[in-house]
């Protein structure tokens, strides 16, 4: 019986971790470079909560475990509609835009690695995305969640307009 409740018991971490960008970089001082790194790391339960973190140290592994660390403290929640986002949005951060698209389902993720790394982890199965302006990695992955907050879905959108869903919808 002991051997049974095991089983039957949730994995404490249902999160799934990427890691976006780990960089690597030197400081001269007098006895030669001293390394430093910083990682950027994107957390989510493939069921639409989803986080990002960005953390240094000077050792890789400390870096990595700063970053998801603080990815997993700063979860949102992304609206998902048959795999897919339910609408089309414009993210901003700085000089990058990202934009998204619903795709029809079996098209799969077409996106760029940061973007295709926080739809992945979302559990976004069709989506299609465009990375305008700066390409750094950390402002594409905030304008990527600037897009994913501003997300709206048919319950809140009704909610906050004092109606049922079949009252809009008919």
């Amino acid at each position: 019986m002991e051997h049974q409740k095991n089983f039957d018991k949730k994995p404490a971490d249902e999160f799934v971790e990427k890691l976006v960008k780990l960089n690597r970089t030197a400081k001269t001082v007098k006895g030669g470079r001293r390394m430093s790194f910083s990682a950027l790391t994107v957390v989510g339960d493939r069921k639409g909560r989803i986080g990002f973190g960005f953390g240094k140290a000077n050792d890789v592994t400390e870096a990595i475990r700063k970053s998801l660390d603080k990815a997993k403290s700063s979860l949102v929640m992304l609206p998902m509609k048959n795999g897919t986002i339910p609408h089309e949005m414009i993210g901003k951060y700085k000089s990058s835009a990202v934009l998204l698209k619903p795709a029809c389902p079996g098209t799969g993720i077409i996106a760029g690695g940061p973007v295709r790394a926080v739809m992945d982890a979302a559990g976004i199965t069709d989506v299609i995305s465009k990375s305008q302006g700066s390409r750094t990695s950390v402002n594409v992955v905030r304008a990527t969640f600037d897009a994913v907050e501003n997300l709206m879905d048919a319950h809140s959108i009704a909610e906050s307009r004092g109606k049922t869903l079949k009252d809009m919808w008919g």
